[in-house]
């Protein structure tokens, strides 16, 4: 998966650009506030359909505009199987022969009011589903470490991204999910204890249903991404230990392994009954997808708690890479990889260990010092609004 080309207009500080990216490695210079992040910020925009800096649309709009536009067209090329490990440098990657098996225009207007249009190949887009079945993309944030030293949406947020790009149905199951929390909040919120009982019946067995179909997404993904992690967690240069999750699900167990949406649904809809009688004393619902507890452990040590901060950015790391592996293990092609500003948040022998296993595939690396980036590729710099190659 490689993106050709993006345009935007009139988003964050570009009133007009157009960006022809090498198919290997690209590193982004520029000064801080020069529009680096935003330029990776709308790359992962057309992936994912939502600002990976958890912005709201009207904010990537710019200052005076009645909207902005993000577009952009990916391809993606047979695997000839190939390994997704291990950094390809940049005086090869022109001699790779491709094989376009397909390309995705993927466009996004933003109005200042009014909702958002999405086109995928031209025709409306109703979902992010539809994005994320054909559009692969994983991003190192400076505040990845939050994965492991924060509360416990994070986390969430991490497994029900990834499960979203390996599954397309899970992207709709988390918003029909999301769709009836909120229905249901509401409804709680309004009437409390007076809450019509038929209704609730109603909506309690379609939150079940979804949730359950969310929960086995999640526990899937735990255990396609749990090898990969342990393994790099290792190699990015911590004494070995045994990396695990806990996922904690309040009425279902402190410890949830892998079941079937089927499963899961029974068990949710037992829980969410029981809990129903404080739901409408607290006017919110407090059983749930939305309130599961996920930890990751070092051995016997919540790694949140009782990890070194250095221990803590391996895991990070570990997480985001284990990601593009499985990604690009179950499509058959790399996904896009953006690095924000990672570089200057690790020591020498983390930078060099991370370099070594830094997956093939196209690569987008900011940074407002060139020489804190130890990657050969493409240079450019960004600065003014424009985007231009950087000797």
């Amino acid at each position: 998966m490689r993106l050709s080309w993006i345009e935007v207009t009139d988003y964050r500080s570009y009133a007009a650009l157009r960006f022809e990216p090498d198919p290997g490695v690209n590193v982004l210079v520029g000064d801080n506030g020069s529009g680096k992040t935003s330029l990776l910020e709308a790359v992962g925009y057309l992936a994912s359909l939502s600002s990976f800096r958890r912005a709201p649309d009207a904010s990537l709009i710019r200052t005076d505009s009645t909207g902005a536009v993000i577009r952009g067209e990916f391809f993606q090329q047979a695997s000839g199987g190939q390994e997704a490990s291990g950094i390809r440098h940049q005086a090869s990657a022109g001699e790779e022969k491709e094989s376009r098996v397909g390309t995705t225009l993927v466009e996004a207007e933003l109005p200042a009011a009014g909702r958002r249009r999405v086109l995928l190949n031209g025709k409306r887009a109703t979902s992010r589903a539809a994005v994320a079945a054909t559009v692969a993309l994983v991003a190192f944030l400076p505040d990845d470490l939050d994965l492991v030293k924060r509360g416990p949406a994070s986390r969430r947020e991490y497994l029900d991204d990834l499960a979203a790009q390996l599954w397309p149905a899970a992207g709709a199951e988390q918003a029909e999910y999301e769709r009836v929390l909120t229905q249901r909040n509401a409804l709680l919120r309004r009437d409390g204890r007076m809450a019509d009982q038929t209704t609730l019946d109603v909506l309690d067995e379609t939150l079940a249903a979804h949730g359950g179909a969310v929960l086995a997404r999640r526990l899937a993904t735990v255990d396609l991404i749990t090898p990969s992690v342990e393994q790099l967690y290792a190699e990015l240069g911590e004494t070995p230990a045994r990396v695990s999750f806990r996922y904690a699900a309040k009425g279902l167990g402190e410890s949830l392994e892998a079941a079937s949406a089927a499963e899961f649904t029974a068990r949710l809809a037992v829980a969410v009954a029981d809990s129903r009688r404080a739901d409408l004393e607290r006017r919110s619902t407090t059983i749930g997808p939305h309130r599961d507890e996920i930890e990751i452990d070092l051995d016997d040590r919540d790694a949140r708690t009782r990890a070194s901060q250095g221990e803590q950015r391996s895991v990070a790391l570990g997480l985001r890479i284990a990601a593009y592996r499985v990604l690009a293990e179950r499509r058959g092609t790399p996904p896009v990889l953006l690095l924000d500003d990672v570089f200057s948040e690790l020591d020498a022998r983390r930078s060099a260990r991370l370099v070594e296993r830094l997956p093939e595939g196209q690569m987008f690396v900011t940074s407002a010092r060139s020489e804190e980036v130890p990657v050969v590729g493409k240079r450019w710099r960004v600065a003014a609004g424009k985007v231009e190659p950087h000797d």
